[in-house]
């Protein structure tokens, strides 16, 4: 332990040296001594063509980062510079004519549209066309007139009267969602078992209440049991208790990991709640990310106005239609590319921020607390290893896209066996890419590696240690995402007879309702997400742990130590564990 303790205050190398320059070291099966004697184990020399990092000890690199993968900075840096480049172009080269070009038709005689606006009208200050007052029908066109005033002022005064009720109650639940997702992490840490297993009834209550509901609703409702039909009522009623028993079915088939998926979530919890920074910085990403999307959008719309008004012909007559400049596509590919890559490299810089910060907690020993965890990560992610996020960001854009072409393609139909085996080959393909890129970006946080060589140990580090991927599966966002949906529908049953009580906006009061329960469970959703990074980030550091032969967090070896090596192994976890109240 003297030993072990002694490699841990070692933070400014990347690698130790290793008890055998050709063995990894928990090659044999967990657990096992650290260190060999080396009068037992004799050590051949390595091979001139291996690798001399293959089977090196990793640590957390606390030192200074060279730059990796800059070319794919370059690039990125490249397309954002040219996105903004072009979109001031196309502000200084707008056609104003666009705007006004219903008033332009066909001059026979020059060939060519003509501007009509010339012409002479009797407009008002309001820009309402005055009728002539002695023109016949001009009673029912100002009675029309007034009618529309009037009735328009109804409605917006309505109208205005709901908005307010809605921002009202938008507000409001924004500034109670921090201390909502606060709470529910409070819950997770300390009583995860006991929320766990009280959620999981309403899993299946709340869809079959909310089913009954409107069903009954519906009925006694007389417009709308006229629009909807017995029969079919009965029909949508029954296909949702039938969603409703596959999702019952499925949770009774995956009791046994639920155990498992407990421990590690409060894990995890534990984690997060060491590292509440995090949420002030992720949600910062997220709005520079919106901001940076701003003027692009406005480019987007500029863009548009850059053409000119030509004469087509159609059906044997000839009408002025809006030409854009041949650049104005290629300028549109651009720009949605640089967004969507924009996207995922803002995905991957916070999964890695959070694996920076996540395993400097893990790697630290109990008396010595790392200092500006944040602070660090955030400079490696946009410093030294912004070329290895811009490359993850890169392949994970791509492997969208191309997936979403491959399933687009599949709802169409396309006959064709060679079509077949074309989408079975890109699934393949897609699949390969998800496995070799799921914990990359984690092990280059930890260790400052290009994404490749990342790639390549990951996937090392896991074989040798008898991990899998896999286990992102047994351990998915599926168990806390429903503990999430029961909180933001009690709370938004709560809003519902809030806004009943004190308010009159009858039906309406469903659509604040609706409103609120939609906001909070997308910042519950961010809280997901940010979970689901921090149980991937310990995942990668056990891994590591495990092959160094050290125990830096032994609450997570008790637990970690349980997962199963392939799907359809089921954990070894029993009811009672080590950490069991």
């Amino acid at each position: 332990m003297d030993n072990s303790s002694e490699e841990a205050n070692k933070p400014s190398n990347f690698y130790d040296p290793p008890s055998s320059p050709t063995q990894p070291l928990l090659s044999k099966p967990y657990p096992s001594p650290p260190f060999e004697d080396p009068h037992h184990n004799p050590v051949e020399p390595p091979s001139p063509d291996s690798d001399p990092t293959q089977f090196l000890q990793i640590c957390y690199n606390h030192g200074p980062r060279p730059f990796k993968d800059w070319p794919f900075l370059f690039l990125f840096v490249l397309f954002s510079l040219s996105t903004i480049v072009f979109g001031i172009f196309s502000i200084a080269h707008e056609n104003s004519n666009y705007s006004n070009l219903s008033s332009y038709s066909y001059d026979s005689s020059s060939s060519s549209c003509v501007d009509n606006s010339t012409s002479f009208h009797l407009v008002s200050d309001h820009g309402f066309v005055h009728p002539s007052f002695g023109s016949p029908g001009f009673g029912s066109k100002f009675s029309v007139y007034f009618l529309y005033v009037h009735g328009s002022s109804f409605w917006l005064a309505a109208s205005s009267y709901f908005l307010r009720e809605l921002i009202f109650a938008l507000v409001i639940t924004f500034l109670l969602s921090g201390p909502i997702v606060w709470g529910v992490l409070l819950l997770l840490k300390h009583y995860t078992k006991q929320i766990v297993y009280v959620s999981l009834p309403f899993f299946l209550l709340i869809p079959i209440g909310v089913n009954v509901y409107w069903f009954v609703a519906c009925t006694v409702s007389s417009s709308c049991s006229e629009d909807f039909p017995l029969a079919y009522r009965i029909l949508v009623l029954i296909f949702v208790f039938l969603v409703i028993g596959l999702v019952a079915w499925n949770i009774v088939l995956n009791w046994h990991r639920i155990e498992l998926t407990t421990w590690i979530i409060r894990i995890a919890s534990d984690a997060l709640s060491r590292n509440l920074g995090l949420f002030g910085i992720l949600p910062v990403l997220t709005i520079s990310l919106l901001v940076y999307y701003v003027p692009i959008v406005i480019f987007l719309a500029f863009s548009r106005q850059n053409g000119k008004i030509v004469p087509r012909e159609y059906s044997e007559e000839y009408h002025c239609v809006w030409e854009q400049d041949s650049w104005v596509p290629a300028y549109y590919a651009l720009a949605i590319v640089t967004m969507l890559w924009s996207a995922a490299v803002t995905v991957e810089a916070k999964a890695y921020v959070i694996t920076g910060t996540i395993a400097q907690w893990y790697f630290s020993k109990d008396d010595s607390r790392p200092r500006r965890r944040i602070r660090s990560s955030l400079r490696n992610a946009f410093g030294p290893s912004a070329g290895t996020v811009c490359f993850s960001g890169l392949l994970i854009c791509v492997v969208r896209v191309v997936r979403g072409v491959v399933d687009s393609a599949r709802q169409e139909d396309i006959p064709g066996f060679l079509n077949a085996i074309l989408r079975c080959c890109v699934n393949t393909f897609l699949s390969a890419v998800d496995f070799l890129n799921k914990f990359t970006i984690n092990f280059a946080a930890i260790t400052g590696e290009p994404y490749c060589t990342s790639s390549r140990m990951t996937y090392e580090l896991l074989k040798r240690n008898l991990l899998s991927a896999v286990f992102v599966e047994i351990i998915s966002s599926r168990l806390v995402l429903g503990i999430t949906l029961v909180v933001s529908a009690i709370y938004a049953v709560v809003v519902c007879a809030i806004v009943n009580a004190v308010t009159d906006l009858g039906v309406y009061s469903y659509y604040v309702a609706v409103s609120a329960w939609l906001l909070l469970l997308v910042i519950l959703g961010f809280f997901v997400h940010v979970l689901d990074n921090v149980i991937d980030a310990i995942y990668v550091c056990y891994a590591i742990d495990r092959d160094r032969g050290d125990i830096c967090k032994s609450e997570v070896h008790e637990i970690y130590v349980h997962l199963p090596i392939s799907r359809s192994q089921r954990s070894s976890l029993v009811s009672q564990t080590p950490l069991s109240v």
